[in-house]
This record gives structure tokens, C-alpha cells and sequence, in this order.
């Protein structure tokens, strides 16, 4: 069984929930949501929508904010972040990188994202950011 993540975050950002998925694990944290994909996957959010609707379900349709913590390498389709684009409740995306590559694709994908959408190399100053807009 893979270990799940211990995120070091400021006192005010209370771990409620974790969800192991297949694609991943889902850290709830009020509702900012960190999420964690698997090594080597490809995520899709028009696929994994179900999982999109897990998230609304969850933070009871409140507004939520979605932070990609990319520990693991994996794939995603740009052009899919119009289908996160029409998720209401989802207020903005923030990205975490670990390495000049990732950010310059996180610069690629940020320009199908029409939610705020931000680039971080640390996870406390994405949660910080990703709480601005609850």
C-alpha cells in the first residue's frame, strides 16, 4: 500500500478528509483540496469527471479551490481544463512544481484555464493563495 502524503501546513488548515482514488489521493482541508496523482497516469478531468462531482458533494456545492501538488510524474491534457472551466463552485487552480520543467508546463496549461490559476513551488504559499477565494 502506497503511503499517503503528510503536508506541513499552517494551524488554520485542518486535514478533514482523504480520499484514495485510482488516479490519486484527495486532501480535503476545508475546501481548499490538494490533490496528488499517481506516478505515470494520465488525468483527465473529462474522464474522471465522477470525481469532480465527489469534490461538489463533499464541499457541499460551497466554493472550493483545487491545488495540484505534483510530488508524482504524470500526464494531463490541456485542453481539458474546459470542462473545469464550467465547474462553478471550483473558484481557482493552483499548482504546485518541483522542477523548471513542470512549471513550464503548468505555464502551457494555464492558458486553457479561464479560473484563476496560479503557479507555486511551495505548498503552504498555494494553500495561503488557494484560501483567498473562499
Amino acid at each position: 500500500m502506497e503511503q499517503i502524503s503528510q503536508h506541513k501546513l499552517p494551524p488554520e488548515f485542518q486535514l478533514t478528509k482523504i480520499m484514495e482514488m485510482e488516479i490519486g489521493n484527495y486532501f480535503f482541508y476545508g475546501n481548499v483540496v490538494i490533490v496528488e496523482a499517481k506516478e505515470g497516469i494520465m488525468l483527465s478531468y473529462k474522464k474522471d469527471l465522477s470525481v469532480i462531482l465527489l469534490i461538489q458533494n463533499i464541499t457541499e456545492g460551497k466554493p472550493w479551490v483545487y491545488i495540484s501538488n505534483r510530488v508524482n510524474s504524470y500526464s494531463i491534457q490541456p485542453l481539458d481544463y474546459k470542462y473545469l472551466n464550467k465547474v462553478p463552485s471550483l473558484k481557482a487552480l493552483g499548482v504546485v512544481n518541483f522542477s523548471e520543467v513542470g512549471y513550464l508546463n503548468s505555464e502551457l496549461e494555464a492558458k486553457f484555464c479561464k479560473k484563476p490559476f496560479q503557479m507555486f513551488y511551495n505548498l503552504n504559499e498555494a494553500v495561503i493563495w488557494g484560501k483567498t477565494y473562499l
